[in-house]
């Protein structure tokens, strides 16, 4: 079997380090510079009040919730082929969180007062709850992977990874609620949005996950079984399928109550989001990479099955931006019933750009998970290490 040269992975591994702690601090300084200069430097205005880098971070915080849905199948739910890939999981939980975290504070403005947040916490807003929610996020998953990794600790890894299961549910309804809970809004007020965002976890994570594994695979000159490969797209095709589902049941609900079916017309039909909707959410997002996963000529490929999660991926930066920026795009129906003009765009389409600072805060979040990611890897060997035997009777046994 070929064996790595070190030497050239170690240059590999500093200039990919070096490259993320580089974005990483830019992103911070084009958050320093927003918050020297104020808002006036985003594309930001009193109707749109989140922008991209919202969009990047939720796409993190979910999906870090998401990805740990590897590490509750081999160590809840029994299942063999997944028991070998929970560390790795639980390493991307972490550093995802992390990236996402860090631009959502950023972004926010004052993240020197978070303290104050955190001491007191208002149990009344969906906010507040987050103060509770992230601590015990990074808690629960850094006892997991002590139980996962140290090898006297083994017997209590059902344990911590049941209470890590349930707690990255609540956490992520809690992120669907704080959408749920605005009312005012027509994109948003809907009891759906809970489940759908648990289910977008189970979609976004699982495709980060197989872009990544396939990358160390590759890495290391290693071929992943193809048992495993099998197992995880249909997995992943189930939740695609899944999301795509929820969606339309979404819009078919906000489209049956007459108060909604002027938002579901300009998103869906007469507005720049509806080409973003249909061509990047629906198609990219889910129809191609639902093709890839079941075409007799792509589904057992490793190159077509790593699209297909790109994809995935891809198309989920086009939902949330169509979801977050789209549904702050229609205007606010302050009276019902009645026209409202005024010098503050009452009633009026406004229109939002991404401005240069948000995009790096954007790029600097997503580098501070890469950068994580590839140093945890590297430094605690994170690869999965798969026993031919298990799988083979895992294979037996499934089939």
């Amino acid at each position: 079997m070929f064996t790595p040269n070190p030497r050239h992975e170690e240059r590999l591994f500093y200039v990919l380090a070096a490259i993320g702690g580089l974005v990483s601090a830019i992103g911070l300084a084009a958050a320093l510079y927003m918050e020297h200069e104020g808002h006036v430097v985003t594309g930001m205005n009193n109707q749109f009040v989140w922008g991209l880098p919202h969009v990047v971070s939720i796409f993190l915080i979910v999906a870090a919730s998401g990805v740990l849905n590897v590490a509750s199948m081999g160590s809840v739910f029994g299942r063999v082929l997944y028991k070998p890939r929970a560390p790795l999981s639980g390493l991307l939980g972490i550093a995802m969180m992390s990236g996402g975290l860090a631009v959502i504070m950023l972004d926010l403005g004052r993240a020197d007062r978070a303290m104050v947040a955190a001491t007191h916490v208002n149990l009344t807003s969906v906010f507040g709850w987050n103060m509770i929610l992230y601590p015990v996020f990074y808690a629960l998953v850094a006892v997991y992977l002590w139980t996962m990794m140290e090898r006297r600790m083994n017997p209590y890894s059902k344990v911590a990874g049941l209470a890590t299961f349930i707690w990255r549910v609540i956490l992520t309804s809690g992120t669907g609620s704080i959408f749920a809970f605005l009312v005012a809004r027509q994109a948003y007020g809907s009891a759906l949005l809970a489940p759908m965002f648990i289910v977008m976890s189970f979609s976004w994570g699982l495709a980060v996950f197989i872009v990544v594994q396939s990358t160390m695979y590759a890495w290391n000159d290693l071929h992943l079984p193809p048992l495993i490969l099998q197992r995880m797209k249909n997995l992943l095709a189930t939740f695609v399928a899944a999301v795509l589902y929820l969606t339309a049941v979404l819009h078919l609900v906000n489209a049956y109550f007459a108060q909604h079916l002027d938002f579901e017309r300009f998103i869906l039909l007469g507005s720049e989001f509806a080409g973003l909707f249909w061509v990047g959410q629906v198609l990219i997002g889910s129809l191609l990479p639902l093709a890839l996963l079941f075409h007799p000529a792509t589904r057992g490929r490793v190159v077509w099955v790593n699209i297909a999660a790109l994809l995935v991926i891809l198309g989920a930066f086009f939902q949330l931006y169509v979801f977050i920026v789209g549904g702050q795009a229609f205007p606010l129906e302050i009276f019902p019933g009645y026209d409202v003009k005024s010098s503050f765009m009452d009633g009026a389409v406004d229109h939002y750009t991404a401005s240069m600072p948000e995009i790096l805060l954007s790029l600097g979040g997503l580098a501070i998970a890469f950068t994580m990611t590839t140093i945890g890897v590297r430094v605690l060997h994170f690869l999965p290490q798969d026993d031919l035997v298990e799988l083979e009777a895992a294979g037996s046994i499934t089939d």
